[in-house]
C-alpha cells in the first residue's frame, strides 16, 4: 500500500513526537533519579552534622561540669587558704608572746641566783624576830609554838627544799601568829602551882587576856605582863562564872555570847595601861 506524500509527512511527525516524549521522560526520570541521590546526600549530611553537633554538646557539657567541680574545688581552696592565713597569723602572735615570755623568764633565771643569796638572810632574820616575839609575848600554847620555830631552823639547813617553799612556810608561821590575835581559844595543860604541877585549863582571848582554871574550878589565875616580864596572878572566884561561860564559848559548846573576862593587865614604868573587864 502506497501512502500518499500527506500520510508520509504525517507519520515521520508522529515518530518524532513519540521519540521527544520517550527521550523527554527518559530523562526527567533521569533529572528526578540524580535529585534523589543529591538529596539522600544532604539528609546524610545533614545527620551527620547533627551527630556531630550532638557530640560537640556532649563535650561542651562535660566541660562545663569539670569547669563547674574545678571552680568550686578553688573556691574550696581559696576558703582554706583565707583561714589558714588567719590561723598561721594568730600562732605567729602566740610564737612572738612566747618567745617574749622565754626572754623574761631568760632573764630571770638569770636573776634566781642573787634573788636566792638575798631571801636566805632574809628568811633568817625573819625567824630569829619570830623567836624572840614569842619569848617576849603571852605564853599561851608555848610548846606548840616554840617547836615551830624549831622546825623552822632545821628547815634552813636543809637542800631537798626549795627556797620558796622555805619562805612560804615562814609566812605561813608568821600568819598563825597573826591569826592567834583574833581568836578564841581553849586548852589544857599542866602549870606548876605552889611547887606541883597542877593539871589546868587555859583560855586564851586573843592576845588581850590569857586565864587559867584549876580541872575543879577550885583556882583561878591570870598572866600579867610587868616590864617586860610577866607572872601568874590569882584571880578572885567572882570570875569563875565569866571564865567557865568563856571556856564553853571557845569550845564550841555555846553559841557566841558576851563574855565578861579579866584582861591582861600590862604595867610598864609604873603605868597601869590596860585594866579588868
Amino acid at each position: 500500500m502506497k501512502l500518499s506524500p500527506l500520510a508520509k509527512a504525517s507519520l515521520v511527525v508522529s515518530l518524532q513526537a513519540s521519540s521527544l516524549l520517550f527521550t523527554g521522560a527518559l530523562l526527567a526520570q533521569t533529572t528526578n533519579t540524580q535529585a534523589d541521590s543529591q538529596l539522600n546526600k544532604v539528609v546524610e549530611a545533614g545527620e551527620n552534622i547533627t551527630q556531630s553537633a550532638a557530640k560537640s554538646q556532649q563535650k561542651v557539657n562535660k566541660l562545663t561540669e569539670k569547669v563547674q567541680t574545678k571552680l568550686q574545688q578553688f573556691k574550696t581552696v581559696t576558703k582554706e587558704v583565707d583561714g589558714l592565713t588567719v590561723y598561721n597569723q594568730q600562732m605567729q602572735n602566740q610564737l612572738d608572746n612566747q618567745m617574749a615570755e622565754l626572754a623574761q623568764l631568760a632573764q630571770s633565771m638569770e636573776e634566781v641566783s642573787v634573788i636566792e643569796r638575798q631571801i636566805s638572810p632574809l628568811m633568817a632574820r625573819m625567824i630569829t624576830t619570830l623567836e624572840d616575839f614569842i619569848a617576849l609575848d603571852v605564853p599561851f600554847l608555848p610548846v606548840e609554838r616554840a617547836k615551830r620555830v624549831n622546825d623552822l631552823k632545821a628547815m634552813m639547813n636543809r637542800a631537798d627544799i626549795a627556797v620558796s617553799e622555805k619562805f612560804r612556810r615562814v609566812l605561813e608561821a608568821y600568819q598563825i601568829e597573826v591569826d592567834y590575835g583574833r581568836t578564841i581559844e581553849a586548852y589544857s595543860g599542866t602549870l606548876a602551882l605552889n611547887g606541883q604541877n597542877t593539871d589546868v585549863d587555859f583560855l586564851r582571848v586573843g592576845r588581850v587576856s590569857l586565864v587559867y582554871q584549876t580541872r575543879d574550878g577550885s583556882q583561878l589565875g591570870q598572866w600579867q605582863q610587868t616590864n617586860g616580864k610577866g607572872d601568874w596572878q590569882a584571880l578572885s572566884q567572882d570570875y569563875r562564872l565569866g571564865v567557865n561561860k568563856a571556856l564553853r564559848i571557845a569550845r564550841k559548846q555555846l553559841a557566841p555570847d558576851l563574855m565578861m573576862i579579866p584582861l591582861t593587865t600590862n604595867i610598864s614604868n609604873g603605868t597601869l595601861t590596860a585594866a579588868a573587864e
